[in-house]
């Protein structure tokens, strides 16, 4: 029996026949997919996304790997699941044609906040073809400050997806570089005085801009890159 039909199995009454011992049994309380989904996020939160199987979570849940599939068709089910959990808080203003650049970098601003909550979950977001309701939604909401803003439909559908692959992908190396900075063997990688001294100890005269612009290299503080970019983006599009 496959997930699917797990699921429509549940909707059917039960068979009095089936039952082989007749001794009351105390059960559990049923699994809802908000616990599954909650219980996900609290293992990444803690343990990072790499942590998260189905066999870890159905640990977490005191249950069997099986049941989950009741709930969950797959790990990509799961992965949209929460995709969907944090787009749900993001909040989408209403567009405004004088300020959609300035609105844009803030529904990013949200998801770049949502995803460094939990380590590495941004992964799950990578090559998602969104169909839940919620990551629609702010899709959705994309779209409509872009062509507010006079920006051309197909020139805002391209510009949604690269947006939300920068976002996925600024966030996932964040996480990786953090869990290495645990390490402390490599906490360089965190450490701009470190690489600063790195850059400016290489030989001049094959590395020649490296060594002379190793400030600009190394530069920024916080999110500064992410602004950045996200404002390059944004300078490509042409209002109409």
């Amino acid at each position: 029996m496959n997930p699917r039909e797990r699921r429509a199995a549940r909707h059917q009454p039960p068979n009095p026949e089936a039952a082989t011992d007749a001794r009351p049994r105390r059960r559990k309380a049923p699994i809802t997919v908000e616990q599954v989904v909650d219980t996900a996020l609290g293992i990444v939160a803690t343990e990072g996304y790499e942590a998260l199987t189905m066999r870890r979570l159905a640990g977490a849940l005191d249950t069997g790997p099986a049941s989950l599939y009741a709930h969950v068709v797959n790990k990509a089910d799961l992965d949209e699941l929460l995709i969907g959990r944090l787009c749900a808080e993001l909040v989408l203003p209403a567009p405004d044609p004088a300020a959609w650049r300035e609105q844009i970098r803030g529904v990013c601003a949200q998801m770049r906040d949502q995803y460094l909550k939990y380590p590495g979950i941004s992964r799950a977001a990578l090559a998602m073809a969104p169909t839940d309701l919620q990551a629609m939604r702010v899709t959705e909401g994309l779209l409509a400050i872009l062509l507010a803003g006079g920006v051309a439909p197909q020139a805002a559908a391209w510009a949604i997806d690269a947006l939300l692959l920068y976002v996925a992908a600024y966030c996932l190396e964040v996480s990786i570089a953090r869990r290495r900075a645990a390490d402390d063997d490599t906490a360089w990688v965190l450490d701009r005085d470190e690489l600063l001294r790195r850059f400016t100890a290489l030989p001049a005269g094959t590395f020649p801009h490296t060594t002379r612009h190793a400030a600009e290299l190394t530069a920024g503080e916080g999110h500064d890159r992410f602004d950045f970019t996200l404002g390059m983006l944004m300078g490509g599009l042409v209002p109409r």
